[in-house]
C-alpha cells in the first residue's frame, strides 16, 4: 500500500482527507502512483501533470524520504520505503512569488 500526502487544495478538490492509500504493482515509480492517484480521483487528471500523463506541471513537486524527486525520469523506481508503505510519497505546490 503507497501512501500518498496531498497538498491542500488538491484534498479539497479530491475530497479526501489526510493522506491517500494506493494500491500499485511493481515496480513502483512516479509514473505507476500518478496514474494509480488519477484513476481512483479523476478530477485530479491534469492538476498534478498533463492531461495526457505528460511531465509534471509547473510548481508541482513530488518528495520521498526527504529527496527531492520532482527532476528524477517518471519510470525510475521509488525508494524502498516508499514502495513498502513506510515512507510516503509527498507531493506539494509550490510557491512563487516577488
Amino acid at each position: 500500500m503507497i501512501r500518498v500526502i496531498l497538498p491542500a487544495h488538491l484534498r479539497a478538490l479530491a475530497r479526501v482527507d489526510g493522506e491517500v492509500r494506493l494500491e500499485v504493482a511493481e515496480p513502483v515509480t512516479q509514473r505507476s502512483v500518478l496514474d494509480a492517484l488519477e484513476a481512483r480521483y479523476p478530477v485530479l487528471r491534469g492538476t498534478i501533470r498533463g492531461h495526457d500523463g505528460g511531465p509534471r506541471r509547473a510548481f508541482m513537486r513530488f518528495f520521498a524520504c526527504e529527496l527531492d524527486l520532482s527532476h528524477e525520469q517518471p519510470d525510475a523506481p521509488l525508494p524502498g520505503p516508499v514502495a513498502a508503505g513506510a515512507e510516503p510519497y509527498l507531493i506539494v505546490g509550490a510557491m512563487a512569488g516577488g
